[in-house]
């Protein structure tokens, strides 16, 4: 293979960002697997075309908006597509070029700067969908359980400081490697960069901690997508407000499901085959040096299912919206907001609630 050593030379190799990828073999059938550019070429178009044409949407949308808890909504998902675009748009400068070009890594990068960064690149995009799906989802759990613990909803610059706090938490994470917990190395077929599945310290407590945290997001997403789909179903079948449906909170929570479903399908395979093979690898305590070659394709087959949330998430938005779902159900009318779920209120109250 074109990343092989030369003889003798493995234990020079042991710390750079070659030490777990074995090259040797594989090649052959590239273009009739897994492997083959197609893949990589075919999905980063799609998911840069998608997530473009989500934003152009969500920024047509916001302008029409007066409503401020949809717009801090739209601004987390804008949020989401900006951290998919720019995720798909950074790994496919670096992946696509390799496949068609197929230069030698060793020898463009022997410092392993660019796999360091492409390597940051697949944590920092890679847990930043996962983290705002959590984000969102206690957004929206508080909106329509406690409607009244705040004066008002989250105003617009609060909204981008949260996803600003949650891009800068994720660039933390990524830079752990760089900073000297774990390490990136080039991964099977010789095209990206990624955390290293090896037996020691360094790198198992950092696959936990990438790992547990992506799982964590999704189950705290599932948590609070649970418990306020059930809020909106006990309002729809309480007899006093069955025709005072929260049209604008029932979209956001359809569209939140779809995102949780989709990062849950794409993500959780990944996130629970790092901990395992972590795990079961520790008895080995550093004895294992490159990855096995079945370990090294599951991996990308992962990977390869986690490319499909960036594709996918921008569709919720675009399909699940209500100009969309009207076209649809032509009987889907706008109703009255979340105020009509609480009709005996102080009337200063009231007018002060509706005014914000």
């Amino acid at each position: 293979g074109d990343m092989d050593p030369p003889n003798g030379s493995m234990a020079s190799w042991s710390d750079t960002c070659f030490r777990a990828f074995n090259a040797s073999g594989g090649h052959n059938n590239a273009q009739n697997s897994i492997t083959s550019p197609w893949f990589s070429t075919a999905f980063g178009l799609i998911g840069l075309c998608s997530n473009l044409f989500a934003l152009c949407v969500l920024l047509s949308s916001s302008r029409k908006l007066s409503s401020r808890a949809r717009s801090s909504f739209l601004i987390f998902l804008c949020g989401l597509v900006v951290t998919d675009f720019m995720g798909l748009l950074v790994t496919a400068s670096v992946i696509i070029p390799y496949h068609f070009i197929k230069f030698a890594w060793a020898e463009v990068d022997p410092g392993c700067h660019l796999c360091n960064f492409l390597g940051f690149s697949m944590v920092f995009f890679g847990q930043c969908p996962l983290l705002l799906g959590a984000t969102m989802a206690g957004e929206r759990f508080f909106g329509i359980n406690h409607p009244f613990s705040r004066s008002t909803s989250i105003s617009k610059r609060r909204a981008w400081s949260i996803v600003g706090l949650v891009w800068g938490f994720s660039c933390l994470l990524g830079l752990l490697p760089v900073l000297g917990l774990g390490r990136y190395t080039l991964q099977y077929p010789g095209s990206w960069c990624f955390l290293t599945l090896l037996p020691d310290t360094g790198n198992v407590v950092f696959c936990l901690l990438f790992a547990l945290l992506g799982i964590f997001s999704v189950l705290l997403s599932f948590i609070f997508n649970t418990v306020s789909v059930v809020t909106l179903c006990r309002v729809y079948h309480d007899r006093e407000s069955v025709q005072r449906r929260r049209d604008s909170e029932v979209e956001m929570m359809v569209q939140l499901v779809g995102i949780m479903i989709i990062a849950t399908i794409c993500w959780m395979p990944l996130l629970i085959f790092i901990v395992q093979t972590v795990l079961q690898q520790l008895p080995g305590s550093g004895q294992i040096q490159v990855l096995p070659r079945e370990t090294q394709k599951m991996l990308l087959i992962y990977i390869r299912m986690v490319t499909w949330n960036q594709i996918l998430d921008p569709w919720v938005y675009i399909l699940f919206r209500r100009a969309v779902l009207q076209r649809v159900y032509p009987s889907l009318r706008p109703r009255p907001s979340i105020l009509s779920l609480y009709p005996v209120l102080n009337p200063s109250l009231r007018r002060k609630l509706t005014a914000d």
